[in-house]
């Protein structure tokens, strides 16, 4: 099976999200937008009961804490991907390196950059259009996050929440 591990961020910053993603991202109706802590991998059922346990742990230690939008942004030349850049804080590079340390045998594609997609898959010429105008976007939301998820992929394609973990003691 495959298994993430994300963050959703408000219905309001959601709302936002897909009201681009609707004409720019193919994966649209397969997962909600979030924040990507740990990228997909595969993993038994049962590997999941036990990461389920630590990502537990890891939940109880870290404190909530802020997530800020601040502007519009590019994987480009890497690939044609526009996103909402998240600050990078204390807390949540923490997080993402905690959770990334239980499966340190999948070396990450690429250095976490937090982000939330907005397109991806486009065109050149698409990207380059659709950037040109959201740069322009003024982006400034903040919001704080008290739980992350453990998400796993349906048959279909679609992820679906697995286990969700809030932040700080119980």
């Amino acid at each position: 099976m495959k298994f993430g591990v994300v963050i959703f961020p408000s219905k309001k910053l959601q709302d936002l999200v897909n009201s681009y993603r609707k004409r720019y991202d193919p994966h649209y109706a397969l997962i909600p937008p979030h924040l990507t802590i740990k990228n997909a991998f595969e993993a038994t059922e049962e590997d999941a009961k036990n990461l389920a346990d630590k990502l537990q742990q890891i939940a109880k230690n870290t404190n909530p804490f802020a997530l800020k939008t601040s502007k519009v942004s590019s994987f480009q030349p890497v690939n044609n991907v526009i996103y909402f850049k998240v600050d990078k804080t204390e807390e949540l590079t923490a997080l993402h390196s905690e959770v990334n340390q239980e499966y340190s045998e999948q070396n990450p594609d690429y250095a976490f950059v937090p982000h939330i997609t907005i397109g991806q898959k486009l065109s050149d010429d698409e990207h380059s259009d659709v950037l040109g105008s959201l740069r322009m976007t003024k982006l400034d939301h903040e919001e704080t996050i008290d739980r992350f998820h453990l998400l796993y992929q349906l048959e279909n394609g679609s992820w679906t929440v697995y286990e969700t973990f809030r932040l700080g003691k119980e």
